[in-house]
C-alpha cells in the first residue's frame, strides 16, 4: 500500500474505487457542515473524483491532493479544464477555475498548504489504506487542518474475512478511535448497500454498510 501500488492502479486503469458520478452522500449531506460560501474544501486522496466538481458548483472552492500524476491529468483532460501548474513545496500544483489539485503524497502536507481550508470530505481516502496506514493518516490529517475545520466521512463497514482490501472495511469504533479525542462524531446514516453494488457481490460480500459522519472538533 505504498505509493507504487497506487502508481500501478492508475497505470492499469484498475480503478474501480472511481465513481462515475457524483457521489449520493455528498449531495445528501453536505447540508450539515457549517461551511460558509466561498470557503475552500479539502478533498484528501482525491484521485479524478467528480465530487469536488459538485463542491465547486456549491460556490466553494476545493484542494485535493493526488498521489497519481495520471489521475491528475485524467481529472482536467475529462472536464474540459486547462489548468496552470506550478511548483508548491514538495507538490506540483495544477490549478484552474478554483480547483487546486496537489499531485504527490498526502504525508508531504504541511498545515500551511490547507491553511485556508474551511471543510473536509473524505469518501475515499480512510477506506483506502490499511489498518496501520489509517491511524498515520487519521493523526497527519488532524495535525495539519486548521482547528475549526469539520469533516464530512464516509466509510464502509464488511467482514473483511469475505473480501480483501482495498477498500477497506472501517468500523465505527475505529473511527472513534481515531478522532474522538479532537471531534465530536456524529453518525448520520448507516445504509446496507449490497444491492446496488455487484460487484462487490461478485467478490463474496454479504453485507456492505455505508456509513456517513459529520466531524466537529471540540
Amino acid at each position: 500500500m505504498q505509493a507504487d501500488f497506487w502508481h500501478e492502479r492508475w497505470e492499469h486503469q484498475q480503478i474501480g474505487f472511481h465513481q462515475a458520478e457524483i457521489n449520493s452522500h455528498l449531495q445528501a449531506f453536505w447540508g450539515q457542515m457549517r461551511v460558509p460560501a466561498d470557503s475552500r474544501i479539502f478533498v484528501p486522496l482525491c484521485g479524478k473524483s467528480r465530487d469536488m466538481l459538485w463542491l465547486r458548483s456549491q460556490n466553494l472552492l476545493v484542494t485535493g491532493v493526488e498521489i497519481s500524476p495520471i489521475a491528475v491529468h485524467d481529472f482536467f483532460a475529462e472536464n474540459g479544464l486547462e489548468p496552470i501548474v506550478t511548483q508548491q513545496g514538495a507538490f506540483e500544483r495544477w490549478e484552474c477555475d478554483g480547483l487546486v489539485i496537489l499531485q504527490g503524497d498526502f504525508f508531504d502536507l504541511s498545515a500551511a498548504d490547507v491553511a485556508d481550508c474551511a471543510g473536509v470530505f473524505d469518501r475515499a481516502s480512510l477506506i483506502a489504506l490499511p489498518p496501520e496506514m489509517r491511524t498515520r493518516y487519521a493523526q497527519h490529517l488532524t495535525n495539519i487542518l486548521p482547528p475549526a475545520v469539520q469533516i464530512l466521512l464516509i466509510t464502509m463497514e464488511y467482514d473483511q474475512r469475505e473480501m480483501k482490501g482495498p477498500p477497506f472495511s472501517v468500523h465505527e469504533a475505529e473511527v472513534r478511535d481515531f478522532y474522538e479525542e479532537r471531534y465530536a462524531v456524529e453518525r448520520l446514516q448507516a445504509l446496507d448497500v449490497l444491492a446496488d453494488e455487484p460487484g462487490f457481490r461478485q467478490r463474496g460480500l454479504t453485507r456492505l454498510d455505508e456509513k456517513v459522519y459529520v466531524l466537529t472538533p471540540r
